[in-house]
């Protein structure tokens, strides 16, 4: 695009924020240092970019980067932080060049502003699947730079914040996805100032009748409640002071309002049955001071067995620290009280940003370190993220992942470990290593031999017994809950079944393009280069990968044609080996007869079992011999090789039926798929999805073997057929889909 002059002192249609005022005017001065000019510079460049931009709402479009790049300051974000605030929606809505942020800002600048950059200018089959690659590419990012989501946060914190410009459909929809994916996600971050706000507006749009009843029962009963905590935090001041505990602060907090809203529908109680809607927070100077404050908290007001939480010595995997205590408080009322240093007090508000305001060390490395315990789930995440192909089953692990209600166990060594709420002892095994889980035999929870599907709670001491002998079940598939150990009993299950594997796409490949010079086809160049643009090391992975359905026929055949026409010049052919072109044949327009074989009209046919053509699919007619008529074969069909030219009828397809109603086929599939509970459940909605009808559909299972399901569906066209069976591959569970030609039955 045509470069843009950085004016000097730009005309503002809106009010600015003061520090951004006193960044311009230092800048100005020509006295400021490089990071107020890298601010000052991002700002100008975003502000003219989006200069006659406008929101729903009416005000400048510049106002929403404004807003994100102060949340950023606010959280205490370094330069670049605050320079891709201003610039994060420059890429998705101007004509403005990733290359050209680089030049201009620096690299860092470029992956934040990147990392937030939706995939809006490329072509995806559904929203979901949209969606999807969003995450994927987000999740990527923050692996290389941690400070991509805090953007993200700031940016979707801000749009909800102005939501009520947009439909409500709209609304809906971007709040159930900042409930379900944003606020878990602040928290895992440990950023607890956005969690709270995130999930109050998403409960505002998503609920806005429970919200504003509860909005009005906490604000009616501000001031008994202010009355109630002022006695309870002049009694405790009072004690501390008298034992010298140094207090930086002492007050009550109302919970958030969703907060509320939550513990009422899981204790399934009414709002005046819930009594601690308050905690007080005592903030003092040492760890020590913390557990002295606790006992005068004890001392002072009678503690309510059970409800004492000490998440200092074992701090949650974002690594909140606090201690937490519910008492009988005045007039018998139980209150919460939080008890932390001034440190865990910043952790807890700012979480992973927390070292960028508050430590001198400034901002230190924002890569993944591998060593760095509170960013396992990330890595976790990252490590499944690519086995899910399927967009839908990619969202929902994402959900799961995302939500924090973990367990705490134990190492026999005394490590801890954090699983998701329901682990398993299998669960744990994958966790600690992926060979522990593969070779595990048996599991002893606190010294005691444990069924495998036991879910594991808070204290649990776990002991994992491999042998070098033993192996996954796939029954095991029916109660883990990580996604971590089940795509690695599956990638097992893949790997154990590799020779398998590598036969069947062998074969599938060699009934495509025939056996005349596949071996040498498959030791070639060509054939390397295409298993690469495929994803894959190695010629070996893509027949496996081919075999057990991770990609489709077609996918490696386009790939290798590909690769042929650039390599080739044109006058040049392949020596023994032709590639399949894509058919496309042309529609008959004689639509007024009823038989959906146009040339055989009053003629007794039947499609051959042999090749079981397709509408889509070039097919031609031989005269039987039998008293069936003629029979309908795919042109290439091996069948028809030998046949005399007089036994050949043309024939195509009618698509319609005289009332122009589009004619169905039925295709009979199999598939091969890791027998779980409700496997053949997923398949068939799949199958519902496209709208296409089942008219037969079975299930058989042996134990430890993959369950062979078959099905008999009707279909419209081959384009249908082969989006509905790359749908069906895209599913973790499945081995393998192929086409049934009636000779097999």
């Amino acid at each position: 695009m045509t470069a843009i002059t950085i004016a000097e002192q730009p005309t503002y249609e809106l009010e600015l924020p003061h520090w951004l005022k006193d960044c311009l005017i230092e800048n100005q001065s020509q006295k400021s240092d490089e990071q107020t000019n890298l601010i000052c510079r991002a700002f100008n460049f975003a502000y003219q970019l989006h200069e006659g931009q406008y929101r729903k709402s009416g005000e400048p479009y510049i106002a929403h980067p404004v807003a994100v790049a102060g949340l950023l300051r606010d959280l205490g974000g370094d330069s670049v932080t605050i320079a891709a605030g201003f610039l994060h929606d420059v890429v998705e809505d101007t004509e403005v060049t990733p290359e050209e942020i680089e030049e201009r800002f620096g690299t860092d600048v470029r992956q934040l502003v990147e990392g937030v950059t939706k995939l809006s200018k490329f072509n995806f089959s559904s929203k979901t699947e949209r969606q999807a690659e969003n995450f994927r590419r987000m999740f990527l990012s923050m692996a290389k730079d941690i400070r991509v989501i805090v953007v993200k946060l700031a940016d979707r914190l801000h749009n909800m914040r102005t939501l009520e410009h947009l439909k409500p459909e709209k609304q809906q929809r971007i709040a159930l996805e900042t409930r379900e994916i944003f606020a878990p996600l602040a928290n895992r971050l440990g950023i607890g100032r956005f969690k709270w706000e995130l999930e109050d507006l998403s409960f505002k749009y998503l609920e806005p009748e429970a919200y504003r009843e509860i909005q009005a029962l906490v604000a009616e009963r501000r001031t008994d409640r202010e009355t109630r905590i002022d006695k309870v935090t002049e009694i405790i001041r009072s004690r501390l002071q008298k034992l010298g505990v140094n207090v930086f602060e002492l007050k009550g907090r109302p919970k958030h309002l969703y907060g509320i809203y939550q513990k009422m529908q899981r204790q399934q109680k009414e709002f005046h049955e819930i009594f601690d809607i308050a905690a007080v927070r005592i903030i003092v100077e040492t760890n020590e001071e913390c557990y002295r404050s606790l006992a005068v908290v004890h001392d002072a007001f009678k503690p309510i067995p059970g409800r004492f939480k000490d998440y200092i010595g074992l701090p949650k995997p974002n690594r909140y620290q606090s201690l937490h205590t519910t008492v009988v408080g005045l007039n018998g009322r139980p209150l919460e009280i939080q008890i932390r240093t001034l440190e865990m007090h910043h952790i807890a508000e700012y979480g992973i940003a927390a070292h960028w305001k508050y430590k001198e060390t400034g901002s230190s490395n924002t890569r993944l370190n591998s060593d760095d315990e509170k960013f396992t789930w990330l890595r976790q995440l990252l490590e499944w993220q690519n086995d899910l192909k399927d967009a839908q089953e990619y969202i929902d692990s994402l959900k799961d992942n995302l939500f924090e209600d973990d367990v705490y166990v134990f190492t026999p060594d005394g490590d801890v470990i954090a699983l998701a709420h329901g682990s398993t002892p299998v669960d744990f095994a994958y966790r600690i290593h992926t060979e522990v889980g593969n070779h595990m035999k048996g599991a002893r929870v606190n010294g005691r031999w444990s069924v495998l599907d036991r879910s594991l709670q808070n204290g649990d001491i776990v002991e994992i017994i491999t042998q070098k002998n033993s192996h996954p079940s796939l029954d095991w598939l029916n109660f883990v809950v990580t996604p971590t150990a089940r795509n690695r009993i599956r990638q097992w299950y893949k790997r154990s079944h590799r020779d398998e594997n590598l036969l069947r796409g062998r074969g599938l490949l060699e009934k495509e393009l025939g056996k005349s010079g596949l071996d040498a086809l498959l030791k070639s160049e060509r054939m390397q280069i295409t298993a690469q643009r495929c994803n894959y090391q190695t010629v070996e992975d893509l027949l496996a990968a081919l075999g057990y359905g991770e990609i489709t026929l077609n996918q490696v055949v386009n790939r290798l044609r590909d690769v042929v026409k650039e390599q080739q010049p044109v006058e040049e052919v392949v020596p023994k080996l032709e590639l399949p072109s894509p058919s496309v044949h042309e529609v008959s327009k004689s639509t007024g007869s009823k038989s959906p074989i146009a040339g055989v009209e009053g003629l007794l046919y039947h499609l051959a079992g042999c090749c079981k053509p397709l509408p889509g699919e070039s097919i031609i007619g031989v005269v039987t011999r039998s008293s069936r008529g003629i029979s309908i074969h795919r042109q290439g069909c091996h069948n028809v090789d030998n046949i005399p030219g007089e036994r050949l009828v043309p024939v195509s397809w009618n698509r319609i039926d005289e009332q122009g109603r589009p004619l169905t086929y039925p295709v009979d599939i199999q598939i091969e798929a890791i027998d779980r509970v409700g496997v053949l459940k997923d398949i068939l909605a799949k199958v519902s999805d496209q709208n296409v009808n089942v008219r037969n559909a079975g299930v058989k299972t042996s134990p430890n073997q993959p369950a062979i399901i078959s099905l008999s569906i009707d279909i419209r066209d081959r384009n249908q057929f082969e989006y509905l069976l790359n749908r069906i591959k895209k599913m973790s569970d499945i081995l393998n889909i192929r086409r049934v030609n009636q000779a097999e039955n």
